[in-house]
């Protein structure tokens, strides 16, 4: 595997933004708007701004909305953050960006852990945003035939795969379809499917892969999977199903193989972005950044009750294997 250093681009000239520099008086307290779920995007947001000489309840100030994977409470959210018109918005997650986006809102953002930010019309391109959004993509719509393969490595029998995603507006699957459904064709799976309605179809596709032998599942990034990881990886544990996902975070819980990005460097790179708005800078001018490292984690006791011999080649290039 070939591992490369994540790139944040923390230097550059800063162009100030009207917007911005009006309300950059002294002894202003600049204002920030989260729309987030639980997890450690907050710890490492305030955590860099202290570092950068932020604090909070003084020159600082963070208002939080934790929607934990329900698509409509992200919307309420999303209206009230942009109803209080802070200094920036921060969006983490597909769901929390389109929430925004959804609702025409024109101050300055950032997102991270957020796909194709140019398919879903969010920034016109990586180097050039062009609008008041910029932000960190964690995931190029190719890794869906890199899923692909690792499955068919881990699970060579695999002719049938499931898509497991969260179907509901504000979804990224689109991004990674075509990879997926080439690299499928290669591999020789017969099959590719996907949930159809609203979240509860997730685990009807699981259970009806689990009636046809030799099925597998690919994850992608979602919030509603990633809140429900404990229960999802749990469920495709006892229908003895081999999975693979996007974010260690579901092979710690218990899952298969991952193969995706560490979410901490993206969330304090999108950290350091904000900062650097807060001063003045424009987020049109502020590159888009996508990752260039990629870490594979192995659960080798899942695999074990899955019944799947792992090859020593696999194991030598995981990142992390977990006995």
């Amino acid at each position: 595997m070939r591992r490369r250093e994540f790139i944040t681009l923390l230097g550059g000239t800063t162009v100030v933004w009207p917007l911005v520099a009006r309300a950059q008086q002294a002894g202003s307290v600049r204002r920030i708007g989260v729309l987030t779920l639980e997890g450690p995007a907050p710890r490492l947001l305030e955590e860099t701004l202290k570092q950068r000489g932020w604090t909070l309840g003084q020159n600082l100030k963070i208002e939080y909305r934790i929607y934990d994977g329900d698509t409509d409470l992200a919307h309420r959210y999303a209206r009230e953050l942009i109803s209080l018109k802070p200094d920036v918005l921060y969006a983490v997650t597909n769901t929390s960006m389109a929430a925004l986006q959804l609702q025409g809102s024109t101050l300055p953002t950032v997102f991270s852990m957020v796909s194709d930010p140019v398919g879903r019309r969010y920034v016109d391109s990586f180097p050039r945003p062009g609008r008041n959004v910029t932000g960190f993509t964690p995931f190029a719509p190719s890794l869906g035939g890199k899923w692909v393969s690792l499955l068919k490595e881990v699970a060579p029998d695999i002719q049938h795969v499931g898509l497991i995603y969260n179907p509901e507006p504000g979804n990224n699957a689109a991004a990674f379809r075509q990879s997926i459904d080439e690299a499928a064709i290669i591999a020789g799976v017969v099959s590719v499917e996907a949930p159809r309605g609203d979240s509860s179809s997730i685990e009807s596709l699981i259970y009806s892969l689990k009636e046809k032998p030799n099925s597998g599942l690919i994850f992608l990034p979602d919030a509603f999977t990633w809140v429900q990881r404990r229960h999802l990886t749990a469920l495709i544990g006892q229908c003895g199903l081999p999975a693979i996902y996007p974010l260690r975070g579901f092979v710690d819980a218990g899952g298969l193989i991952s193969y995706g990005i560490d979410m901490n460097k993206i969330y304090v790179g999108a950290a350091v972005y904000i900062d650097r708005i807060l001063r003045g800078a424009n987020p049109a001018e502020l590159p888009v950044q996508a990752p260039t490292e990629f870490e594979l984690i192995v659960n080798q006791k899942t695999a074990k009750h899955l019944g799947l011999r792992l090859s020593t080649t696999l194991l030598a290039r995981a990142d992390e294997v977990i006995e």
